[in-house]
């Protein structure tokens, strides 16, 4: 026991003596290193620890019970989704946005999605739609109208009988530019959303 203390004090009295410069320019080649791969897109973070929130283990829930026909087929990179949180009815709970944006989910005419209450309950799902999507400051039905693009045109979505319509290519479309004071959600490609497995 003594020579086990004997050999980590020396150990240790070594290490202590190598000089400061020299561990600080070991610890700047590690950080150099790390930023290069990271920039480079090299870094391997497949282990990292997936960001967790109540809200995304409740979408989690709900898509494998919407999906369940899908689930058999689809691969382990398909099955990940983006959501954005938005009070669409001014009740004080956010209704959530859940996109996708791979192969599966994804055509030519835009991507699948889904609007689901603060319980993770499906209100709307929706096909044909480019990311971001607009809220706008008017409503219908005590719902928020949405602004969606498809087929390259943004289209007026409106609550009605208390679903928005799914496919919004065959709505209304938007004439002029976009209002300034609606808000952007589930702009999956500029603000870099977390992306969640299920």
């Amino acid at each position: 026991m003594k020579n086990k203390i004997l050999i980590l004090i020396a150990i240790l009295a070594l290490y202590s003596c190598q000089s400061k410069t020299e561990s600080k320019n070991i610890i700047k080649t590690i950080i150099q290193d790390t930023l290069s791969k990271t920039i480079g897109g090299t870094a391997d973070v497949s282990d990292a620890p997936a960001k967790e929130d109540k809200a995304a283990k409740l979408i989690r829930k709900q898509l494998k019970v919407l999906l369940k026909n899908d689930l058999p087929v689809l691969t382990k990179e398909n099955r990940f989704f983006y959501y954005e949180a938005f009070d669409l009815n001014n009740d004080q709970k956010n209704e959530y946005f859940v996109g996708f944006s791979n192969s599966y989910f994804c055509g030519s005419g835009g991507c699948s999605g889904y609007i689901l209450n603060n319980k993770g309950s499906l209100i709307n799902s929706f096909t044909v739609t480019d990311f971001p999507i607009y809220v706008t400051t008017s409503s219908t039905e005590k719902f928020y109208n949405l602004l969606m693009k498809s087929g390259g045109s943004f289209h007026l979505i409106k609550m009605k009988n208390g679903k928005y319509p799914s496919n919004p290519s065959v709505q209304e479309k938007w004439k002029g530019d976009l209002p300034k004071e609606s808000t952007k959600v589930l702009d999956i490609y500029d603000k870099k959303l977390v992306k969640y497995s299920f």
